[in-house]
């Protein structure tokens, strides 16, 4: 599988087959709502903030039903709801910060990439940005998001590195 790379280029052309950052017409932002989530969104304000580019912005949770795979027998739709609204409350102020539409702000129940990728293909999302902690070795195997929307992906991902 061959993936686009997105190149940045100081001179006033562009190689054939790359895009600039303000040609984007329509970019995803996926967050995970922690802390460094700030970083992301400060990239996205550097790189998008004098454009026309649309942005939407999401945050996937995983079912509680998924996590604990039914091993705790009680009730968890309460909790859920909470998980739920507290995403809602949390990504409604990022989304203040790049003043994206309330509706292009969105909390999904499910596996991240998988949305993060059917949204994508749903909306005309060009461009998917996400946070990356530059895991490497077992942690990469066993699990990345950024790994996993970008190898899923039928658009360009954009990785910001996360700084510690």
């Amino acid at each position: 599988m061959l993936l686009k790379a997105i190149v940045f280029n100081t001179t006033s052309k562009q190689p054939k087959g790359y895009t600039t950052m303000s040609s984007y017409k329509h970019i995803l932002v996926g967050l995970d709502l922690s802390p460094e989530s700030q970083q992301v969104i400060d990239r996205v304000k550097f790189l998008f903030s004098n454009t026309e580019t649309k942005i939407s912005i999401c945050h996937i949770l995983e079912p509680l039903a998924f996590t604990y795979g039914g091993d705790i027998p009680v009730d968890l739709s309460d909790v859920q709801t909470q998980l739920t609204d507290q995403a809602n409350l949390r990504l409604s102020t990022l989304g203040a910060e790049l003043d994206v539409d309330p509706a292009d702000q969105h909390v999904i129940l499910g596996h991240p990439a998988q949305e993060m990728h059917s949204m994508a293909n749903a909306e005309d999302i060009e461009l998917i940005v996400v946070g990356s902690h530059g895991r490497h070795g077992l942690s990469l195997i066993f699990g990345s998001t950024s790994n996993s929307v970008l190898h899923g992906a039928q658009c360009d991902v954009l990785a910001v590195r996360i700084k510690n």
